[in-house]
């Protein structure tokens, strides 16, 4: 399984989704304009020591994360989907792809994948925009892992 990160705005987000990565050993994919460096002190503290074990790839764009990856299947997270996020079966070759912290993926991007692979984190509350990110990719995360262990896959 893959996360991806697409403009990424938010260091310590990053480093928060890179230390959750590292403990899944989940492949984390960052694709177009990052908002800070990778080095930075703030992404390197919220990830703490962990960047060793963290399998981080960088891609300029999307067609060269799609080429390299090959995707079983995207599964996007969006607040503009209306399919919860737990009613998707999720692979091991999935890719589960999140938008910056303050565009989310944008209409154009989303546009390019069927309604069935658009996934949200249902909320309760009307006045909460938004999970911060790093919660979100735990959330959906831990669900698909939960997933593979209950059909005795492998992550």
């Amino acid at each position: 399984m893959d996360i991806v990160l697409v403009n990424p705005e938010i260091p310590q987000n990053t480093g928060s989704i890179a230390r959750t990565c590292a403990a899944t050993q989940t492949a984390l994919h960052l694709v177009g304009k990052i908002g800070f460096e990778i080095s930075d002190r703030t992404v390197r503290r919220a990830g703490l020591d962990y960047w060793p074990w963290v399998n981080l790839t960088q891609h300029l764009t999307w067609e060269a994360y799609a080429e390299s990856r090959k995707p079983g299947k995207v599964w996007l997270l969006s607040k503009f989907a209306t399919r919860p996020y737990y009613e998707a079966e999720f692979s091991p070759s999935d890719a589960l792809v999140f938008g910056s912290e303050t565009k989310g993926l944008g209409e154009e991007f989303r546009s390019q994948f069927a309604p069935e692979q658009h996934l949200k984190i249902p909320m309760v509350c009307p006045h909460v925009r938004s999970l911060n990110l790093s919660n979100a990719v735990s959330i959906v995360l831990y669900d698909a892992l939960r997933q593979f262990a209950q059909r005795g896959l492998c992550a």
